[in-house]
This record gives C-alpha cells, structure tokens and sequence, in this order.
C-alpha cells in the first residue's frame, strides 16, 4: 500500500508529499484552488485516509 501523504507548510505555499522507504520524497503535489474545487465535487468512489489522489 502506498505511504500516506503528509501536508507541508513552506511559509510561501502548502505541498501534499509522499515520501518513499528511506524517507526521501517521492511525489509532491501543490495544494491550490484544484483543491477547493476537488471538494466541491462528489466523488463516485471512496479512497482510504491519505490516499484521495490515487483512484480506488
């Protein structure tokens, strides 16, 4: 199963990060208005916590 992503604060934007075995990062994507607008919408599937961006 994939590692939960964590939310970092950069002080001048907010990063949703995956990080891999040895704890570097794997993935990272910027959380903007995608977001919002991700949230407004109903999904057609549920996704385990930490998990929203992968399908099923």
């Amino acid at each position: 199963m994939p590692a939960k992503r964590e939310l970092i604060d950069t002080g001048t934007d907010k990063r949703s990060v995956r990080r891999d075995a040895e704890g570097k990062f794997k993935e990272s994507d910027d959380v903007g208005k995608s977001l919002a607008a991700d949230q407004r919408q109903q999904a057609k599937t549920t996704a385990k916590p930490g998990q929203g961006d992968k399908p099923k």
